[in-house]
């Protein structure tokens, strides 16, 4: 590819990416910015092995949970309460399709979804979860299943580097057409287990007739949470076939415009769900205070 190509905001490079841990980590929510609808209860009280807390025995407990070691000490009867262990899953789907490689700012598209999705999974590890990726190329996508700690994480970057590096070079042989996202996330369901989470990080261009039907779909044993990444320039153009001519004298066209810019609209409504908006222009400070405020890593159940 030309140097043009590997400049800072063009290509996805690694390194970036792993320091972005952290930034995700010292991150503080925006004040102004309410979270989504939802979130994901990673803890509750109930019947599992990890005892949460001590209390006085009272009529109707189950006389299994008494504990016995607190009885002896204090002479009045306690029972323990245990709390439920989730195992947080979160997929984290990352549009590189050929609508998606372009920014007049800071980034690309493609570039601050990656961000995004890295600054979201880098929180989920840090918090005890599993976190894989499914990255959407205009041909085959890249897929890595979900894992723990910070080796996992690690395999998402490297699997999103590689997806970002095939997107870019097809967008640069001229393959412009971006294929339908509702036939993109068909197999997204069979990557994570009943409960997961999948973020979805697009632009939402070429969404298919059907995407309504897929996040629905998606929703009855799912949680799909949706990440709006957009350019505000770009935003204010007339919606429409933009020819692009490239560094080496290729030209290629994009779908650009018509969209809002996420300082004026911070959530929209995308087939029917809330999704945060983020512009690719912001820096990546920026963006992680948005999403804190949007994609807490805990909700009390």
């Amino acid at each position: 590819m030309s140097e043009a190509l590997q400049a800072p905001g063009v290509a996805l490079r690694s390194d970036a990416l792993i320091a972005l841990r952290r930034v995700a980590l010292t991150a503080e929510a925006a004040p102004v910015l309410a979270a989504l609808p939802g979130g994901f209860a990673t803890r509750r009280k109930g019947h599992g092995l990890e005892v949460a807390d001590m209390r006085e025995y009272v009529a109707g407990d189950d006389i299994r949970h008494l504990d016995r070691g607190t009885t002896a000490r204090t002479g009045r009867l306690h029972v323990r309460q245990f709390q439920e262990e989730r195992d947080r899953v979160s997929l984290l789907v990352a549009d590189f399709r050929p609508a998606m490689f372009w920014g007049m700012r800071r980034a690309f598209r493609s570039v601050a979804v990656a961000e995004a999705l890295t600054l979201i999974g880098w929180n989920v590890v840090e918090s005890g979860g599993r976190v894989g990726v499914l990255a959407l190329t205009a041909g085959e996508p890249v897929i890595v299943p979900p894992r723990g700690r910070t080796r996992g994480m690690l395999d998402v970057i490297g699997g999103m580097v590689q997806a970002h590096e095939a997107g870019l070079a097809a967008m640069v042989a001229g393959q412009g057409e971006d294929p339908a996202l509702d036939q993109a996330l068909s197999r997204a369901d069979r990557l994570v287990p009943s409960g997961a989470e999948l973020i979805i990080g697009s632009g939402f261009d070429a969404p298919g007739a059907g995407l309504a039907d897929r996040l629905d779909a998606l929703a009855r044993r799912r949680l799909p949470r949706l990440v709006l990444v957009t350019d505000a320039q770009i935003a204010r153009m007339p919606q429409g076939r933009y020819p692009i001519r490239l560094a080496d004298g290729r030209r290629v066209r994009l779908t650009l415009g018509g969209g809002a810019a996420a300082a004026e609209d911070p959530v929209r409504q995308i087939a029917g769900r809330a999704a945060l908006v983020l512009d690719a222009g912001e820096t990546v400070e920026q963006m992680a205070r948005r999403i804190v405020a949007a994609f807490p890593a805990e909700r009390a159940a």
